[in-house]
């Protein structure tokens, strides 16, 4: 047999193998890791703006919306809230980064390479959960310097933090999904926009739910942000847990199910 003929055959033995997929998976993962250090301003989103957004609403709109309290009394109820909303902007981030990819021809680069057709994109995915995990630890760590603290417990406290890291990259696969069949950046980031700020404003993550009115309590009965933020604050503070976690878990399987096949089509038709 030549050697033109086994170099495919070792290609597609590569392409293959679950092994071997997992590793090129990996590997494209930390390239796109590498290039965030190699352009910091792109963190920007998840180093200074959950910081500034803390800063803000703590002190800014603390004390009114603490019902004449300090922003002391608001923290504990704020920073679980304020977690999820930083997380899960933060995911919209990677369809941004793919549908630019996309438009500079990296990814017909990578079709030219001997690895798994699908490795680049779940790299993609597995890079961008450094970054959520980034978000996690600026704002925590703020929070901490601030006065928070976890009154329920360290372990259940890091569970939360593990909650949210699942269900932003669950949640990634909706934006890796437009991401793939936008025309532009720009758009994904104005769609995303667009659905963000009425699933995080529009919820309970600043004020009861019980102080808005009937028709906006209606909405956020049914946001998925609602019943993390319960997590969240359950977790970190004491109170109902399994109610909002069982809930926030079925709708982190939701979305994998219904966006993953739809993302992984959508970048099968591309490449």
């Amino acid at each position: 047999m030549s050697a033109a003929t086994l170099e495919p055959a070792a290609h597609l033995a590569r392409r293959s193998n679950p092994l071997a997929w997992a590793q090129q998976s990996l590997t494209l993962a930390w390239r796109n890791i590498v290039r965030i250090r190699q352009n910091p301003e792109a963190l920007a989103d998840v180093t200074f703006q959950p910081i500034i957004f803390l800063v803000l609403f703590l002190f800014v709109f603390g004390g009114a919306i603490a019902n004449g309290g300090t922003w002391h009394d608001y923290l504990p109820f704020l920073l679980p809230g304020l977690l999820v909303q930083t997380v899960v902007f933060s995911t919209m981030g990677t369809g941004v980064a793919l549908n630019d990819d996309f438009a500079k021809g990296v990814f017909d680069r990578f079709r030219s390479l001997p690895i798994a057709r699908v490795a680049p994109l779940i790299g993609a995915v597995l890079g961008d959960a450094v970054r959520y995990t980034l978000s996690i630890v600026i704002l925590m760590t703020t929070g901490f310097i601030l006065g928070f603290r976890f009154q329920n417990g360290v372990g259940y406290g890091l569970l939360a933090l593990v909650v949210v890291l699942l269900f932003a990259l669950s949640m990634c696969w909706i934006w890796v999904w437009l991401g793939l069949t936008l025309k532009t950046a720009q758009g994904v980031q104005g769609v995303a926009f667009l659905v963000m700020f009425p699933l995080t404003f529009g919820s309970n993550v600043f004020v009861q739910t019980s102080t808005l009115p009937g028709f906006l309590q209606a909405f956020v009965n049914v946001n998925p942000v609602k019943y993390l933020v319960d997590t969240m604050r359950g977790l970190m503070l004491g109170g109902p847990i399994q109610k909002p976690l069982l809930i926030t878990l079925a709708w982190m399987v939701g979305l994998i199910a219904v966006f993953a096949p739809l993302a992984i089509r959508a970048y099968r038709r591309r490449t």
